[in-house]
């Protein structure tokens, strides 16, 4: 397989870059000392195809594959992780469950507001105490007519406040029953439907992490996604795709970490001469270099066989398992380069380092990543 960059490739990387570096450098800290989630900005990424790079061009999108959607991330994630993550979560969950299941009229309603970025998406699976136990779910619909009558929270939802609209998954059939999950589209506005408490994080902090909370929320039957039962099966091929969103984000928060570290031990003396001619340092950064690259190329076999529509379940595991993990190592260890001025908000490495922790835990722990595998490997 060749995984060089294709034009395509090179000119979207150059376009995020600049758009990375013009509209979200500048106000990286800044968000993430306040916790903003910079609403306006998804707009222009929407303007961009950044926010519908997986949908067809018939619903608004910019018809991508997979090798493009995984550039556009890592680019954002090397100097945001935070715009990296709601970017991510809004095109591989909410928006790609309504373009993989969703009824014609359903994506012709929903699409191509996403995909320009007019609305943002949220999607609703973990709960406060069913996070990778979902089938023990206690967000409930009770059918009343032609309508669902919806009671429940989810929680640690990505846009739980501001997504205008979210795709969720509740309990339908009997406690334990993997067709017992429908999925719904829910609008905001909707009677019943509200979001809760905002998530104060270590990292990730321009990103918005809320509950979801449903008090009697009446849904029409015609608000279900694919057929009534299928939500958890729906929602585990959904995060099949989902794990290279967050590996491509893992990446991109170890990469803009690493160059920050090349940049830092190339112009900080000691001792009468750039630390990076240490060999203590210089041997941290070609782990750093070799553990990224091997990420990646995990990372790009299920791409490929993302695009090639072959099962990409155990790669897919592997490249989020490995790729979250290098991140960590990658970010601590820019830090110890950096030293005490990594510890400080004045350079980049502290963020890189809280940000990449997340990667470890979002859309499948790596525990459950190495369940994935292993239970693949013993089939």
């Amino acid at each position: 397989m060749n995984f060089n960059q294709s034009e395509n490739e090179q000119m979207i990387a150059q376009m995020v870059r600049d758009f990375a570096e013009k509209e979200i450098r500048p106000h990286v800290m800044e968000w993430d000392e306040s916790q903003t989630f910079p609403r306006p900005l998804f707009e222009k990424m929407g303007q961009l195809g950044l926010m519908g790079m997986l949908v067809p061009e018939q619903y608004g999108g910019a018809g991508l594959g997979y090798f493009e959607y995984k550039t556009a991330i890592e680019e954002v994630a090397k100097v945001c992780g935070s715009i990296g993550l709601s970017m991510a979560a809004h095109n591989s969950l909410c928006t790609n469950h309504i373009l993989e299941f969703g009824a014609e009229e359903q994506k012709q309603k929903y699409l191509p507001k996403l995909a320009t970025g007019e609305w943002i998406g949220a999607w609703g699976l973990t709960e406060a105490n069913t996070g990778s136990d979902a089938m023990r779910m206690k967000c409930t619909a009770v059918k009343d007519g032609e309508y669902w009558v919806i009671n429940g929270t989810k929680n640690w939802i990505t846009h739980g406040i501001t997504g205008d609209v979210v795709l969720v998954l509740v309990r339908t059939g009997e406690l334990l029953d993997s067709r017992g999950i429908t999925a719904f589209i829910i609008e905001r506005g909707t009677p019943g439907f509200s979001g809760g408490k905002k998530e104060n994080k270590l990292g990730m902090r321009a990103s918005e992490t809320a509950e979801l909370i449903f008090d009697n929320c009446r849904v029409h039957e015609s608000q279900i996604c694919g057929q009534l039962g299928d939500g958890f099966v729906q929602a585990m091929k959904i995060l099949d795709g989902g794990r290279i969103s967050i590996g491509s984000l893992a990446i991109g928060i170890a990469k803009g970490a690493m160059d920050a570290a090349v940049k830092y031990s190339k112009e900080r003396e000691q001792f009468g001469q750039p630390i990076a001619q240490f060999q203590a340092i210089a041997f941290k950064l070609a782990d750093m270099a070799t553990e990224i690259e091997a990420a990646e190329m995990l990372l790009l076999e299920s791409c490929h066989l993302k695009n090639t529509k072959q099962k990409v379940t155990t790669v897919g595991a592997m490249a989020k398992y490995y790729a979250s993990e290098v991140s960590v190592r990658v970010a601590t260890e820019a830090v110890q380069i950096f030293g005490g001025y990594g510890y400080t908000k004045d350079f980049p490495v502290e963020k890189f380092y809280r940000d990449s922790k997340l990667c470890t835990i979002g859309e499948g722990t790596s525990e459950i990543q190495k369940l994935v595998i292993s239970r693949e490997i013993l089939k």
